[in-house]
């Protein structure tokens, strides 16, 4: 009897021992199905303005095209900002043969996604992404031109100046960092796609200011900028808070 007494006990011991593994690996498993913790919303406000300093020291190595240009850029949430930027330019053709001028302003718009976390609402260091939808303005001078040739002779004349638009589109990278707190620096690595070439097939610009050589498709430009942000209501808002926005 005492036999089978003790059988009993070690049973209820044993299938306790197992039940009890059975709720921590289950408990385990929970564990590992739960999702973890959604990071914050880190809330504030953001508007940038910035000035290009790499044109302007262009100009000056170039003497037949110059570029100005700027940009503005506020921060929306989730990493997204808000660009718009423009500038003016032109530039000058001075040949023997062929004379004429260009002067022309354009605009961009689109936005950056920062692939960088913000860590704090103080945090406004970023490397990011973006897109562009661009358009240019632009009025050329008069022409002259001269053609030699012994066979038909010697051939001169004047064309009419023309006003015509540039349209082009750009996918953009760059980072910025900030300097001190408010200024910041940073550049742009823009690649850029014509989209109405043949607007000027015949007599194109050298050179269109924020686009760049007028007879090519496609042009790769680069922005070094200097920086200041006006900052506005740093709160950071849990995740519950933001879902009910």
């Amino acid at each position: 009897m005492y036999r089978y007494l003790f059988v009993l006990v070690l049973s209820v011991f044993a299938g306790g021992a197992v039940y009890a593994q059975q709720v921590d690996s289950t408990a385990t498993e929970a564990d590992a199905d739960e999702p973890p913790p959604r990071k914050k919303y880190v809330g504030g406000h953001q508007l940038t303005i910035a000035v290009d300093v790499f044109h302007p020291v262009m100009n000056n190595l170039r003497a037949d095209r110059w570029t100005y240009e700027g940009e503005l850029s506020y921060y929306l949430k989730n990493e997204y900002y808000l660009i718009a930027d423009g500038g003016w330019g032109g530039s000058e053709v001075n040949y023997t043969d062929l004379k004429y001028s260009t002067t022309n302003y354009f605009t961009r718009v689109g936005f950056n996604k920062s692939i960088l976390y913000r860590e704090s609402a103080k945090d406004w260091d970023m490397m990011f992404i973006g897109l562009r939808a661009a358009g240019a303005g632009i009025t050329r001078s008069s022409a002259s031109y001269s053609t030699t040739d012994s066979v038909w002779g010697n051939v001169s004349g004047v064309t009419t100046g023309q006003s015509f638009a540039a349209i082009w589109a750009e996918v953009t990278t760059g980072m910025r960092v900030e300097l001190v707190r408010g200024l910041m620096a940073g550049w742009n690595l823009r690649g850029k796609f014509l989209m109405n070439g043949r607007s000027f097939d015949d007599l194109a610009p050298l050179h269109i200011a924020g686009y760049g050589k007028g007879d090519k498709s496609a042009n790769f430009d680069f922005n070094l900028y200097l920086c200041y942000a006006i900052r506005w209501d740093r709160r950071v808002l849990p995740t519950e808070e933001v879902k009910k926005k």
